[in-house]
């Protein structure tokens, strides 16, 4: 039986390991949210700034944020002007699926 060993470096993410053992999200949901644990919260957080570093294009992005979305990691709540157009919408990511009843109805 082969073994398998793990170099580690200084420069690592420490994340909850529910979302790698999800068995209902693809592998590049998890990737991609993984990926999206591990950046720093600054970070440009849109379709095109995950884009930039990852191989995928936008709609490979997109499909997974969606995904996640359905899930529960990604919470989206949109924002609305004075006039009640949609300005944008503001993301919250997390570590563990949210019920649905704590999401925001999607518009």
């Amino acid at each position: 039986m082969p073994v398998f060993h793990v170099k580690k470096t200084t420069d690592y993410t420490v994340m909850s390991n529910h979302h790698l053992r999800d068995k209902s999200l693809s592998l590049k949901a998890k990737g991609l949210l993984s990926q999206i644990l591990s950046l720093p919260e600054e970070w440009d957080y849109t379709l095109q700034g995950l884009a930039y570093i990852n191989r995928e294009q936008i709609d490979a992005i997109r499909q997974a944020v969606h995904e996640l979305e359905r899930a529960g990691y990604i919470v989206r709540t949109r924002e609305r002007d004075s006039q009640g157009r949609l300005r944008g919408a503001e993301y919250i990511i997390y570590e563990e699926p949210q019920p649905p009843s704590s999401q925001p109805a999607l518009e």
